[in-house]
């Protein structure tokens, strides 16, 4: 259960991503790929993706900020976790956040971040929120202190097998 907020009442809901919510999560990571690292998703690999995420919330559990006015999802960020053996507990990880250029400014992702905060906190193995950005998106990482999120000293590096995913599709 999520403790109370004593944030202010906004135009907007949160609540936990949907399978009915598939066409729209797909649309805003094409867009937030385009819009923060200038990549082309290929829709099929990213629809296999969302829709086994929204089919098991422990492989990637999405959130939704929807318009209270016309029932819209105008936000997005889901979690993975990561358990760490150094501190016996789970850091969540955010990803796939993005607000819909129209609704951006009106604290769509704060109020994501503070239902997600609420219910790390009220799970007593959760030790933190980590997330990555982009270097560049200065925005997005000006948003995130503003939060109250610090720097936290590491580098992401990767190695990725992207054509693996392909074969994998259900």
């Amino acid at each position: 259960m999520t403790p109370q907020s004593n944030r202010p009442e906004s135009s907007f809901t949160i609540r936990d991503g949907e399978p009915s919510d598939l066409d729209v999560i797909v649309d805003y990571n094409l867009r937030l790929a385009e819009e923060t690292e200038d990549k082309r998703l290929d829709r099929v690999i990213l629809r296999n993706g969302v829709a086994r995420a929204l089919a098991d919330p422990e492989r990637l559990r999405y959130w939704v900020a929807v318009s209270r006015d016309d029932g819209r999802v105008v936000g997005q960020t889901a979690i993975t976790r990561e358990w760490s053996d150094w501190r016996a507990g789970w850091l969540w990880w955010l990803q796939s956040v993005y607000v819909e250029a129209e609704s951006r400014g009106q604290g769509v992702f704060k109020a994501l971040y503070g239902r997600i905060r609420d219910e790390a906190l009220a799970t007593d193995d959760v030790l933190g929120i980590r997330l990555y950005v982009e270097h560049e998106n200065h925005r997005a990482r000006d948003a995130y202190k503003a939060l109250g999120m610090d720097e936290a000293g590491y580098s992401v590096l990767e190695e990725l097998w992207l054509g693996r995913s392909r074969a994998k599709a259900e």
